[in-house]
């Protein structure tokens, strides 16, 4: 929903920060790459020291990747359907590598594994749609989309670093909450989208 709303506004600010990537040559999926490879090895060391707060600034500057990937690509022009498939699976395993260690840390299982299928139930949502009818990529301004969940995921272990290990637990839960809810929303969209298609498709067949 933010990316939709700014989305004119902040892709000139990241298509200057990616100059130094562009003048290194640095290629779309490198840089998708290299986002991964940061989140695995944020999320590894937090195994390790255990600070929310360590923890929640270094995804703030990881997760930059995932918006310096797509400035790469367009002042490159290298933006690919390949890329933007590559782009999207990253983006599942850097949540899923977040949340496993956030759920491994806090010894919040449960609330772990119904936060990861909250997120990959929004990509799925959307995605099954596209194989019953074309969609567009655009139109779906949903409440916890990937900016809200990288943006809501930093600032929530920051705060735990300041106020508390609760506020990861609590935070965690309503994650969870805002992802299955914004999965419905989607699915909710979806059903309405083919119910259109569906009549066009009979009122074609009776013609």
């Amino acid at each position: 929903m933010i990316d939709g709303l700014i989305k004119k506004h902040i892709d000139p600010l990241w298509e200057t920060a990616s100059a130094p990537l562009v003048r290194m040559g640095a290629t779309p999926n490198q840089v998708t790459a290299a986002g991964l490879i940061l989140v695995c090895l944020a999320s590894l060391a937090y195994l390790w020291h255990g600070s929310d707060l360590w923890f929640g600034l270094c995804l703030a500057l990881a997760f930059t990747f995932d918006a310096l990937d797509g400035a790469v690509a367009r002042r490159r022009g290298l933006s690919t359907r390949t890329g933007g498939y590559f782009d999207a699976v990253v983006d599942r395993y850097q949540e899923l590598a977040v949340l496993a260690a956030i759920a491994w840390v806090h010894d919040a299982w449960a609330l772990g594994m119904a936060a990861v299928t909250g997120s990959f139930l929004i990509s799925y949502a959307k995605a099954r749609t596209a194989l019953e009818m074309p969609v567009s990529n655009e139109g779906w301004p949903d409440l916890f989309e990937r900016m809200e969940r990288v943006i809501y995921l930093a600032l929530m272990l920051i705060l735990a670093g300041v106020f508390g290990s609760w506020v990861a637990v609590w935070g965690l839960a309503g994650f969870a909450l805002l992802a299955h809810g914004t999965a419905l929303q989607r699915a909710f969209r979806a059903a309405a989208m083919l119910a259109v298609q569906d009549q066009a498709d009979r009122g074609s067949g009776e013609k």
